[in-house]
């Protein structure tokens, strides 16, 4: 599989990815990107390296759906407005003041301010998982999951196709797992599901290559 285009500016320090706008643009377009302004997060978020990467970078649109800011008060939702945390095992400290920047699956995702970190609240099972060390590695996550499943081809048979989609998704977690292990922590991070979908042929749009293949 081709990778993105060319590295571009070395990025901040603390970021663990190197993520740039015009690098998602280039390949997803503008509207395949979305933004979140400063202006949305809590006063204590805002000046974040994770603030300035979801307002000047963004994430690609796809498996990840970033949150509009409220119309009544120009923020996005807290955790304590999203969650029930007194069901939820584990809560960090503080969690309920954190800006929920999205979704992944059924989880709400929430950036810790302090620490820069993505954590997932899984409704369902009742937890609370670090599921990114930064925004980058959501914004480096999200983006070569959704290149694969726009350029991915299935040449030959289907039953060698999808061993190769197989291949492509392990060469994702392998290669993420190097810089943050977060994200494929274990085979029950939302960001695993997503990956065992796409490897079974799942999540391909009918106007993919890939899905032209599938469905016809």
């Amino acid at each position: 599989m081709p990778q993105l285009p060319p590295r571009g500016p070395a990025p901040a320090p603390d970021a663990l990815f190197d993520v740039t706008r015009g690098e998602l643009v280039a390949v997803f377009g503008e509207g395949g990107v979305a933004t979140v302004p400063a202006t949305a997060l809590p006063p204590e978020a805002a000046e974040t390296e994770g603030a300035r990467l979801l307002r000047d970078v963004g994430v690609p649109t796809g498996a990840v759906t970033l949150y509009r800011p409220r119309e009544d008060s120009g923020r996005l939702p807290l955790v304590l407005d999203s969650v029930h945390l007194e069901d939820v095992e584990d809560v960090p400290e503080g969690a309920g003041g954190w800006p929920v920047i999205g979704r992944l699956l059924d989880a709400p995702l929430a950036l810790d301010p302090a620490s820069g970190a993505v954590y997932a609240f899984d409704r369902d099972e009742e937890t609370a998982r670090r599921l990114h060390t930064d925004i980058s590695s959501l914004v480096h996550v999200a983006a070569r999951f959704r290149r694969l499943l726009e350029e991915f081809t299935f040449g030959g048979d289907e039953e060698s196709g999808l061993a190769l989609l197989e291949r492509e998704v392990e060469r994702i977690r392998r290669e993420t797992g190097a810089v943050d292990p977060l994200p494929f922590q274990d085979d029950e991070t939302p960001w695993s599901v997503v990956g065992e979908e796409i490897a079974m042929g799942q999540r391909f749009t009918a106007r993919s290559p890939g899905g032209r293949a599938l469905y016809g």
